[in-house]
């Protein structure tokens, strides 16, 4: 799983028991829409997910919004989610494809490499006919969790001025047109 960034449905189904195991709901909604993302968590998801509140985990001191965590917070909080060294992490939302990859990008820059997302997300899990889960889950025991910050993998405001200016690098901006042109 290290090498691919993808999991099927079927694969994740054949492996929901595992023991190293842990599956997240990285569901988010864009500020002002009527969907909580917390709440449809607790509606329907992929048997023993956890929750991944982006907005929390997250550098809240920052004016920005959705700032990377420190090492030391995001280090805390999987701990507190029971998600520890060694474990392999599928992450998953249920717009199908929206809020998982920043999720997946952030645990690859805190040095987990072993997490995937699941192709389709919970859209597809649930048009395959898997079992689903509701309610308040069962909260995991802690686990120890290790941060390696992997700089390498991000650029501060100051790196994306040197790129433009020197036009050496390519820089894609991953936001939806409106938000793009400051409009959303």
């Amino acid at each position: 799983m290290k090498d691919d960034p993808l999991v099927s449905c079927a694969w994740l189904a054949e492996r929901l028991d595992a023991p190293d195991l842990r599956i997240i709901d990285a569901t988010y909604f864009m500020p002002g829409a009527a969907q909580n993302a917390k709440a449809l968590y607790l509606e329907r998801r992929v048997p023993g997910a956890i929750f991944f509140d982006i907005d929390e985990i997250a550098d809240t001191d920052n004016p920005l919004p959705h700032m990377l965590p420190s090492p030391e917070k995001f280090a805390a909080r999987m701990r507190d989610m029971g998600i520890g060294d060694g474990m392999r992490i599928v992450v998953y939302d249920s717009q199908g494809l929206f809020s998982a990859a920043r999720v997946w990008w952030t645990f690859r820059v805190m040095g987990h490499e072993d997490v995937a997302v699941l192709d389709g997300g919970l859209p597809a899990w649930m048009a395959a006919g898997l079992p689903i889960e509701d309610g308040t889950p069962t909260p995991r025991p802690q686990r120890h969790f290790t941060t390696q910050f992997r700089v390498d993998l991000v650029r501060d405001l100051a790196d994306m001025r040197r790129a433009v200016e020197a036009g050496g690098g390519q820089v894609l901006d991953a936001r939806g047109a409106g938000r793009f042109r400051g409009e959303a």
